[in-house]
């Protein structure tokens, strides 16, 4: 049922049927679209960061304390007459759930939706040793009928489209079925699902929450299948696992004003059931259910003590980091995961499943960051797929990049290296920004976009000709270039050093700075990633510069918010990168928000402008308003549709991915031609690199600028 890819081809050719499925992909663009506005709306009545910061909070308290609040579940459940097991891994718990269905003479069993189950893989199990097991949520019995696992943790057949349901339901009860109305195949489930629940003697149900201070479970369902379950049967069986323990009812309700929000953009779901002992039933024995609660451990105490990845237990398994994930949307979760899917599901695989499964699927994320920016517990979840990368990458060296990184670990050479390939490109240049000749059996997969030629002279070459002489400066700065700026795309410094010469700005260009460090980060390597970062503090440390200043987003990011993480275990240098970090700043937020330039800066001609927001900007230092405010002043902003969605680069991902890499810039190009702009703006070198490239190749019209650029030549004189 579930399959992980045996190797990188294996793994791209699953990617490419995925590509290859039109029904598919209509339908995680519809629902990708609708969900961030529904999600967007439902958020307004609400304080979100202020709710996220309070699951955080509590999960991370339950984390700590997993073992006294199973005591105290079990203490509690126990006296109302429940009975409590704890698995230490998936065998265990399958062995105890079977061993329940043989003592109660069970035969037929009902099961609602559960992650938990999944993980283990209970079904093959159970109907292994002679039971029927039927799933009775809608889109889990579909799947199961398909023998296949989920696509998403909340809507798991997602994937499917009516005709193939239609088609499975007609080989399932032998009769022909309408394959155009929706309504009457949901009636042929209910009818056949209700007699399932009549004959069933087992239940088998997941749980939301398990509530320490009374021995409750809680179940959060958008069908009634659920509560049938859990109600109907002689014998209930909730699963969980030990993450899911909460201290007290009012955590519950507290995620529960997220959940469903994050889940599917609603205030609540249909049904919301809770469950505090074993309760009433005619056809148990002495009228009473026979109730139990498996706790699954498999691994989750050992992770508890992990100062980082502790903090996956916040997740409430609402899916939320697949809804706006633009990889999953391309592909689906069957390719976006194992059993669990999404970015948790990324990390998730590699814990509960091993590092076999996990090592191709960690490779596929984006590191878009739209996940970390929805989770309804505030885990760094692009932090988190980074660092199992570096594990992997420890453990058995099987992400790519060792020789990048070895060049790389050496500034001079690094930097010699590419000096030298702007020589080298000459014959497939032409004189001009793009690599135009090169022979097709070096392009492959990325002939999607034109790819850009390394310029002939380095902005640290042209940097004692252009420093601006500035006698009595109103801030002294220093630029950090980053490597595309520095060596593809030295005009867009360029242009920045002019605005900052013109408005009395002191400017100065460490030249022992190297690559931010980022790429290494996203290949896994980590060591020469702590490298170049503390190549990259020295170089700026001792100058006494008001701001460092960066044209490039993802630079930023990474220089603010990863140095002193990656840093923090050599004192010294933790402290230098905190002091490095405080001063990095975008370019948008320097010119807007520090120098304030305003309309008054620039001549408006009324030039057609629209905005592509890049990733690590918006998201990464939500930086929103800046950037579109400088565009109106210099000339008419014209809005393009999903403008905070990412371009499809992702620095190294565009290279390990091209075929998701060309379909997300496909889309991102649609939307910039929609809006008849003629100038497209961007803050960052990489979405330059990805755009320019694309609508060179497409032969657009539009001309890609970074904001520097766009700015520079709107300045007035």
């Amino acid at each position: 049922m579930h399959t992980a890819p045996t190797s990188a081809a294996d793994y791209h050719n699953r990617i490419d049927e995925a590509l290859h499925d039109d029904f598919l992909r209509r339908t995680l663009d519809k629902f990708a679209v609708e969900y961030r506005k529904s999600r967007t709306d439902v958020f307004q009545e609400v304080d979100e960061r202020g709710l996220i910061k309070q699951i955080a909070d509590a999960k991370d308290y339950a984390c700590q304390h997993m073992d006294e609040l199973y005591a105290q579940f079990k203490s509690e459940a126990e006296k109302r007459g429940v009975h409590v097991h704890l698995a230490k891994d998936a065998a265990e718990a399958r062995m105890i759930i079977a061993r329940i269905a043989r003592q109660s003479n069970v035969k037929y069993i009902v099961k609602s939706k559960s992650m938990t189950a999944e993980e283990i893989e209970l079904n093959p199990e159970l109907e292994r040793q002679g039971f029927v097991v039927d799933e009775t949520d809608l889109g889990e019995w579909i799947i199961q009928l398909r023998h296949e696992g989920p696509s998403h943790m909340v809507m798991p057949a997602i994937h499917l489209s009516r005709y193939q349901v239609a088609d499975v339901f007609q080989k399932a009860t032998g009769e022909e079925q309408d394959r155009e109305d929706i309504q009457r195949l949901v009636k042929v489930a209910r009818v056949q699902l209700r007699r399932k629940f009549i004959n069933a003697d087992m239940g088998i149900s997941g749980a939301n929450f398990a509530i320490a201070e009374n021995g409750a479970i809680a179940t959060v369902t958008n069908e009634g299948n659920a509560r049938m379950v859990t109600t109907l049967p002689r014998v209930h069986v909730a699963i969980a696992g030990l993450d899911k323990l909460i201290p007290s009812l009012d955590q519950a309700l507290t995620t529960l004003l997220v959940l469903p929000r994050n889940a599917t953009a609603q205030r609540l779901t249909s049904y919301v059931t809770w469950m505090c002992g074993a309760n009433e039933c005619q056809s148990a024995k002495g009228g009473v259910k026979e109730m139990h609660v498996v706790f699954l451990d498999n691994g989750r105490r050992e992770i508890s003590k992990d100062p980082l990845f502790k903090q996956i237990f916040r997740c409430v398994r609402c899916g939320a980091c697949a809804n706006v994930c633009p990889v999953f949307r391309l592909v689906g979760g069957h390719k976006m995961g194992y059993i669990y899917i999404g970015a948790i599901g990324l990390i998730l695989t590699y814990f509960f499943h091993g590092k076999d499964k996990a090592k191709y699927l960690c490779q596929n994320c984006i590191g878009c960051e739209s996940c970390a920016n929805v989770c309804a517990g505030g885990i760094e979840l692009p932090r988190l797929i980074r660092e199992i990368r570096s594990r992997l990458t420890a453990e058995d060296g099987s992400v790519p990049g060792a020789l990048m990184s070895a060049a790389m670990k050496n500034r001079k050479i690094f930097h010699s290296l590419l000096k030298f390939a702007s020589f080298a490109q000459k014959p497939f240049t032409g004189g001009t920004q793009f690599q135009r000749h090169l022979p097709a059996i070096f392009l492959g997969k990325h002939s999607f976009k034109a790819l850009p030629a390394i310029a002939d002279k380095a902005f640290r070459d042209r940097w004692p000709s252009i420093a601006p002489k500035v006698s009595n400066p109103v801030m002294r700065v220093a630029i950090f270039g980053g490597c595309a700026q520095d060596f593809v795309y030295p005009e867009e410094l360029e242009a920045a050093v002019k605005i900052l010469g013109a408005k009395n700005v002191s400017v100065e260009y460490p030249m022992e700075q190297t690559c931010c460090g980022l790429p290494l980060e996203m290949m896994g390597q980590r060591a020469t990633s702590k490298d170049v970062a503390k190549q990259n503090i020295n170089a700026f440390y001792n100058g006494n510069y008001d701001y460092v200043v960066t044209l490039c987003a993802s630079c930023a990011s990474h220089l603010k918010h990863s140095y002193p993480k990656l840093l923090a275990d050599d004192p010294e240098m933790s402290r230098k990168a905190e002091f490095f970090s405080e001063k990095v700043i975008d370019f948008s937020s320097f010119i807007h928000d520090k120098l304030k330039l305003t309309a008054d800066d620039f001549v408006n001609n009324g030039e057609k402008i629209t905005y592509h927001a890049s990733c690590h900007l918006c998201r990464g230092l939500q930086v929103k308003e800046a950037p579109r405010e400088l565009i109106k002043d210099a000339g008419e902003y014209i809005p393009c549709a999903e403008e905070e969605v990412c371009c499809g680069f992702g620095g190294t991902y565009s290279a390990k991915f091209p075929e998701i890499s060309a379909k997300l810039l496909e889309k991102k190009l649609d939307n910039v031609a929609a809006t008849g702009a003629t100038t497209l703006v961007v803050d960052c070198p990489g979405c330059v690199m990805q755009l320019k490239g694309g609508a060179e190749k497409r032969k657009m019209g539009v001309t890609v600028k970074h904001m520097s650029e766009l700015l520079a030549e709107h300045l007035k004189k």
